[in-house]
């Protein structure tokens, strides 16, 4: 019996026409597909008297493809540079350093915002998940994240008793894209109004023309031509919120609060069985002991737009369970305000697929949100929208490129499986070739990505 877990072989540097990061490559060329580099070339302008040996698009593009592949820091752009034969001459971590900290200003962001927006045009156009009629929903949410040093600009003690930031997203559900994201300090409040609108806004201005269309401050319902919805916890729950959302001609769902009109509500019904509609789970079954109710007739209701409805959700009680809006030894009711019309049970699943915005932000937590490297809060600021635009650019790879689990992967085993897939150079007609090793289990789903990428026009 042999216990060992390795084959006994010599180490030795020096190795030749062998790469790693076989799936990066298909990442890669899928960007330079979609001319991403080209639009962002646009929008940087040059800090010298002469042009940069590293076009500025280029160091962002392969920034991105690096925080893909698990990068956190500029250093680790250099797993990059040892392979020209796969990402050609790719930037040294200093110039990926004095890119972020010198030459991206919350201007030329801004800019590459708009950049970045029509390629987002052309994959919504492209995409079964985005290219339909049906309304778009966004969702909103905050997430504390830890920083292990006082000396980087911005940061504050968190309600949590930690240090960090508190940065605040705007996600497209279909897609799990991260349209927009705000730097906020440790301390910044959950349910500031001007954050939440400040993230809507930026996220609608994401979205392409025909989706974004009558969803500006101010404009004229008559111009919708496509219905948003956007959801929140109870940080959201806030007059100024829902308000400014109408003022969008944007639907709303909102978490509810505890609050004594709340709890006279749900009293009135607590114990009245016909006023109960058996809930569903996600996908249309019914779920045991849980059911729902509108209460909209016994709350008022009138500092809040017209049609707004208070939808209550109650389920057995369970060890562990977070706190109710209503005391029960039997139940846990829970329950959110929203002015969509339609069956409180429909309206009930679609509010409860909020949850999804804590799957977006792991996968962002996973790919780089969780260190910021810069001491300057600008730097800072265009580091996490690096690592928003990554994780988009790996969504569109995957709902375009990918089929079965890998097109729904989280960031972890994309690496494992995909990104990091290793191969042999061999040269055949004159003509370089890459050759996954024999035996790789996703070696086709590779393949099939690059002929996806071929005909992408």
């Amino acid at each position: 019996m042999n216990g060992n877990s390795t084959a006994k072989v010599r180490v030795e540097a020096g190795g030749r026409d062998v790469v790693a990061h076989v799936g990066l490559h298909a990442l890669g060329a899928f960007s330079d597909r979609l001319g991403l580099g080209d639009r962002f070339s646009e929008q940087v302008p040059w800090t010298g008297e002469r042009a940069p040996s590293h076009d500025r698009c280029k160091v962002l593009t392969q920034a991105m493809l690096m925080l893909a592949g698990g990068g956190e820091a500029c250093t680790d752009i250099e797993a990059l540079r040892s392979q020209p034969v796969l990402f050609g001459e790719v930037p040294s971590a200093p110039t990926l350093y004095r890119t972020v900290r010198h030459e991206l200003t919350p201007t030329v962001v801004g800019d590459l915002h708009a950049a970045f927006a029509e390629a987002r045009a052309k994959v919504w156009a492209r995409s079964a998940a985005t290219n339909t009629d049906r309304p778009v929903v966004l969702d909103i949410d905050a997430s504390l994240v830890q920083v292990h040093s006082e000396n980087k600009e911005g940061t504050a003690a968190t309600y949590k008793g930690g240090f960090g930031f508190h940065p605040m997203f705007c996600f497209a559900d279909a897609t799990g894209e991260a349209l927009a994201a705000i730097l906020r300090p440790g301390n910044a409040g959950a349910n500031t109004v001007t954050d939440h609108l400040s993230v809507l806004d930026e996220a609608i201005g994401q979205l392409p023309a025909d989706v974004a269309t009558g969803h500006h401050d101010g404009d004229d319902p008559d111009l919708v031509q496509r219905p948003l919805l956007v959801r929140a916890d109870s940080a959201g729950c806030t007059h100024g919120f829902v308000w400014g959302c109408q003022a969008r001609n944007v639907g709303f769902a909102v978490a509810a609060r505890r609050a004594a009109s709340v709890h006279a509500a749900i009293s009135r019904v607590a114990y009245t069985p016909d006023a109960w509609t058996p809930g569903v789970t996600q996908t249309g079954e019914q779920r045991p002991g849980a059911s729902v109710c509108d209460v909209a007739e016994h709350v008022d209701l009138a500092d809040w737009p017209t049609g707004t409805r208070l939808i209550i959700r109650r389920e057995p009680l369970h060890p562990g369970a977070q706190r109710s809006l209503f005391p029960s030894l039997n139940y846990r009711f829970w329950g959110h305000y929203t002015d969509q019309t339609g069956d409180p049970v429909d309206l009930d699943t679609t509010m409860r697929s909020h949850a999804h915005v804590e799957n977006h932000i792991a996968r962002l937590k996973a790919s780089g949100l969780e260190r910021f490297p810069f001491t300057d809060l600008n730097a800072n600021t265009a580091w996490l929208q690096l690592v928003c635009w990554s994780a988009d650019l790996v969504r569109w790879f995957q709902l375009i490129c990918c089929h079965g689990t890998i097109a729904s992967a989280a960031p972890k085993t994309m690496r494992w499986r995909f990104w990091h897939a290793p191969a042999r150079v061999v040269t055949r007609s004159r003509q370089r070739v890459i050759r996954i090793i024999d035996g790789w289990p996703w070696a086709d789903a590779i393949t099939n990505a690059h002929h996806h990428i071929n005909a992408l026009t």
